[in-house]
């Protein structure tokens, strides 16, 4: 009777992850294929302009994507956990708090976009025709940083709430147009790089537009009470928390980054980054599948916590963790057996072709394991955990996975094979620790969640509120 009750349970708390975490990987999985399919169209033009986007696409913006991204998830923890405690109303003010402070991050961010190229090529010592074919992509992909700023935290709104499908339509439409743009800009009237980014805009601000439509359609009516200046009270202590969980998941995006400087850093660079840039967009296309768990389960674990019920949440992990590995494991299989026909999508250079389909076999395990990383994270965001797993990746990246990717890739001759090894001993000793963390005294982070709320202006339910 015990095994039978276990098995309903792990049943039900599969379908209520599932619930959340089937659209929100498509929304992870759509958004990201936009810039998959400009690194499509843009890599049949050259091997120095698949290069720069990917510098563009996985140094510059995966530093901004990052830092946004992460100032955005601030709305995991405290729109998740108002939701667990019956206060819908405190969401309208959460996500005016964050588009404040994103827009400002933004426009902090800009210079990074408008010096592009001598930031890659002079301060990251990237090829010269590399760093000058990216500036000017860089410079025409500034609109599409502002529409990350806006896009994040409207996600975090919906997806807190369970109501994720309408942005799954919405991202397959973007997805839909942005390839029909991108064809006709690159392919049919050959403006190359600068059509690839201004298609690249356009899709991101039409995401943001139907968003924004549904957020007002009336249909959120205790959760989103119309512009409020109270958006500016306490904002102190949200700028805090963003902060912190910026710099959480900004160690794990610049990783992948500093992946790419080291690359380039190599004999016959070119060739290299193609080689990498192809992995990686491959490992960052499953990542988002990753990404979809890791927003369910943040939602999960936030929503447990801020009702108080701590043993539901660390059951939710348990399950999130092994459904994750799973889905990791069928992953690996495919780019084992597709590992030679996969690159072709991205080059018909045979070099790039081969050298990739080399990597193919260390891209295979990486994807297992980073199928499984980013599903911690979200346990992490959900339970407010920012501050220590922010020391946790920079132990485990830069003291431990950069290093060692340095001695693998140059002083043991290995190249990006080396670099990508050293990457992945920070990824596994990443984990490791971060399955230690998770064995937390969960009753307490209930009690935690409570007074985050209520220090942010937020207040549990009456009884007779309920």
């Amino acid at each position: 009777m015990a095994e039978h009750g276990l098995v309903s349970r792990i049943w039900e708390e599969s379908k209520l992850l599932w619930r959340v975490a089937f659209p929100a990987v498509l929304v992870e999985v759509l958004q990201f294929s936009i810039g998959f399919v400009t690194a499509g169209f843009v890599g049949h033009l050259g091997v120095v302009e698949l290069a720069a986007v990917t510098a563009v696409e996985s140094i510059l913006e995966g530093f901004a994507y990052g830092v946004l991204f992460g100032m955005g998830c601030a709305l995991d923890t405290l729109c998740g956990q108002a939701v667990g405690t019956g206060r819908l109303d405190a969401l309208s003010v959460y996500v005016q708090q964050s588009w404040i402070v994103c827009g400002a991050t933004a426009l902090a961010l800009t210079p990074a976009y408008v010096f592009a190229a001598p930031i890659l090529c002079s301060l990251l010592r990237q090829p010269g025709d590399v760093a000058a074919a990216a500036g000017p992509y860089a410079l025409w992909a500034v609109p599409r940083l502002f529409a990350h700023a806006a896009n994040f935290p409207l996600q975090k709104f919906f997806q807190t709430q369970s109501k994720v499908w309408a942005l799954a339509a919405i991202s397959a439409a973007a997805l839909a147009v942005h390839a029909a743009l991108t064809y006709v800009a690159v392919v049919r009237l050959g403006y190359g790089l600068h059509g690839a980014a201004v298609a690249g805009n356009f899709s991101y601000w039409l995401i943001d537009a139907a968003q924004f439509v549904y957020l007002v359609s009336g249909r959120f009516p205790d959760a989103w009470k119309g512009f409020t200046i109270a958006a500016f009270n306490n904002l102190a202590a949200f700028v805090k928390l963003s902060l912190m969980s910026a710099v959480m998941v900004c160690l794990e995006f610049w990783y992948y980054a500093a992946l790419l400087i080291l690359v380039g850093l190599l004999k016959n660079a070119k060739l290299q980054l193609d080689i990498m840039s192809i992995c990686i967009n491959y490992e960052f296309w499953t990542m988002m599948v990753a990404l979809g768990f890791s927003e369910a389960v943040s939602v999960r674990v936030s929503n447990e916590l801020g009702a108080t019920r701590p043993k539901d949440a660390k059951f939710s992990v348990a399950v999130a963790s092994s459904t994750s590995a799973m889905i990791g494991a069928v992953f690996m299989s495919i780019f084992f057996i597709w590992r030679t026909s996969l690159p072709r999508l991205f080059s018909y250079d045979k070099e790039v072709v081969e050298g990739a389909a080399r990597l193919g076999y260390l891209l295979a395990v990486t994807v297992f394991f980073g199928n499984i990383g980013p599903v911690l994270s979200g346990v992490a965001i959900g339970a407010g955990w920012q501050m220590q797993v922010a020391f946790v990746n920079i132990g485990c990246y830069y003291l431990a996975g950069i290093p060692f990717g340095i001695l693998f890739g140059f002083k043991l001759k290995l190249g990006a094979l080396g670099i990508w090894m050293g990457m992945l001993t920070g990824t596994l000793l990443q984990m490791a620790i971060l399955l230690i963390i998770m064995r937390t005294k969960w009753e307490a982070q209930a009690i935690l969640a409570e007074k985050r709320i209520t220090g942010l202006g937020g207040q549990r339910p009456t009884i007779e509120d309920t």
